[in-house]
């Protein structure tokens, strides 16, 4: 009778187990910012990321083919807010007022829109197919995001908690660093 119960106790124990081990796996517990297919909610890329942390998004403007940096951070609320905008020509398709208590700089050659506060939940973004090389800058780290998106694809990002299946399934950007 006693190897009965002791079998019994180790069958319920490893199923014990199992079920935490399957529940911890689907439980979200990372912050990232995503990069994700909003028709599907699919997660194709991803950074993780904290609050108080900066990233940049840098592209090529289709008319001018200058540089444009739109800079934001992650805010304690996990919203995104853009922070600084950075751009080459002044001309169709870039902004030419301020408010608030924004300011407009002219520096080296480049103009600036500073102090912005504006704040999303998420935005969503149009992977450049011919010319807009759309990066996500973090830092050192530089990573063109048609490496991991397909040019063309509407992607949304935000911050969010993601799970240990989701990390498996995306591209981490950081550990693809070229």
């Amino acid at each position: 009778m006693k190897p009965i119960k002791i079998k019994n106790k180790i069958f319920v124990l490893l199923l014990l187990i199992s079920l935490l081990l399957i529940i911890s796996i689907k439980i979200p517990y990372k912050q990232a910012l995503v990069f994700l297919q909003p028709e599907k909610g699919d997660i194709l890329c991803y950074v993780p990321i904290a609050s108080g942390e900066n990233f940049k998004i840098r592209y090529k403007h289709s008319i001018h083919l200058s540089d444009v940096i739109e800079s934001y951070k992650v805010t304690k609320q996990n919203e995104i807010q853009q922070y600084e905008l950075e751009y080459e020509d002044f001309a169709i398709g870039m902004p030419s007022e301020v408010s608030g208590s924004e300011r407009f700089l002219m520096e080296d050659g480049k103009y600036y829109i500073k102090n912005m506060d504006r704040r999303f939940e998420h935005f969503d973004l149009r992977v450049g197919k011919v010319r807009a090389n759309h990066t996500f800058v973090q830092g050192k780290i530089s990573f063109p995001l048609s490496k991991a998106i397909e040019p063309g694809t509407r992607v949304r990002i935000q911050v969010r908690k993601i799970n240990f299946i989701q990390q498996m399934k995306g591209v981490n950007i950081l550990e693809r660093k070229e």
